[in-house]
């Protein structure tokens, strides 16, 4: 078996179609069916059936596609140790995040790479997709910031390395003015008659949850406005007064902290994981690995910022009745 025709095979796994696997290996369609072909031709059974006009992956097909993975990880080691610590350092590292990780964490991360010349460069992007897309983007980065509700499917570490950042509650905002502001936290039963700022439809922080409860006490809520973008969520709720959700350490950004407050809701348990999405052989790498390492000590730092803000300007006595 050839390494390129492995690799071709899990791209198909990953991609879904010839297509998208000649684009993403500059190749032409009919390049990429060739390889297939020589691949097929040395494993007594198919590695990939005809599915309409899609052409996918046999289960033989896919465990392949996982061994090959596994292959073109060690080649990955390989190198790294060819090329030695230090060249490996000096490397590009391309980077993906969500828009509210990429507001907290990417200009510290940018900014250490700036201050660092013996260490690796990072090339920036954010990516504002639901939450089963970001596996597809481990196959255009090296370094995919994602985030999944708490109660979500765990994400498929056959095709990915996962490592955890960090575990986010999710708090309601609202205006600094507003009655509810007084409290440390809030109740179901206050936020009934409010106006609503809610993420768009299968987007992470759609409050699903939330819409749930209200519903089974019989007092649905109303969700007027569909808003993805944190710093709009904000900006919509200081001018207007409307409620929404936010993540407590990510979600606010500094200018709208004076006139913007985060409380939890009482009895619900709503958050986010935050992990970082990586192929095998992108972790391999050293300079991969020292920007997971970057992007941890960043997001804790955020973390511990956030934390220290509430303790510091906590606002508010206990829930009154």
């Amino acid at each position: 078996m050839e390494v390129h025709h492995l690799r071709t095979l899990r791209e198909l796994r990953d991609r879904g179609s010839v297509t998208a696997v000649a684009q993403a290996l500059h190749l032409s369609p009919s390049a990429v069916s060739q390889q297939l072909a020589s691949l097929q031709r040395g494993v007594p059974i198919p590695l990939t059936e005809q599915r309409g006009r899609v052409l996918i992956l046999t289960p033989a097909g896919e465990r392949l596609a996982d061994a090959g993975g596994e292959v073109l990880e060690s080649l990955a080691r390989a190198e790294s140790s060819v090329t030695g610590y230090l060249l490996g350092r000096h490397e590009i590292v391309s980077v993906t995040a969500f828009h509210s990780a990429g507001l907290a964490w990417l200009p510290e991360l940018i900014g250490r790479s700036l201050n660092d010349p013996d260490g690796p460069r990072v090339r920036c992007r954010d990516e504002d997709v639901s939450v089963n897309e970001f596996v597809e983007l481990v196959g255009d980065h090296d370094v995919v910031i994602a985030h999944r509700p708490l109660t979500s499917n765990p994400w498929p570490t056959r095709r990915v390395h996962v490592t955890p950042v960090l575990q986010e509650p999710i708090d309601v905002a609202i205006h600094r003015d507003h009655p509810l502001a007084d409290h440390q936290t809030v109740r179901l039963a206050d936020l009934v008659k409010e106006t609503w700022v809610a993420a768009q439809e299968g987007f992470a922080l759609e409050p699903l949850s939330v819409q749930a409860m209200f519903a089974a006490a019989g007092t649905p809520i109303q969700i007027t406005h569909r808003v993805n973008e944190f710093n709009m969520v904000a900006a919509i709720v200081a001018k207007t007064r409307a409620v929404g959700l936010l993540p407590r350490y990510t979600g606010l950004a500094p200018h709208f902290r004076g006139q913007v407050v985060l409380r939890p809701i009482e009895g619900l348990d709503i958050g986010r994981h935050i992990d970082i999405l990586t192929r095998p052989e992108a972790r391999a790498r050293v300079s991969t690995r020292t920007v997971i390492e970057r992007l941890i000590e960043i997001a804790e730092e955020t973390r511990r910022g956030a934390e220290g803000a509430r303790e510091l300007h906590p606002r508010g006595g206990p829930h009154s009745q």
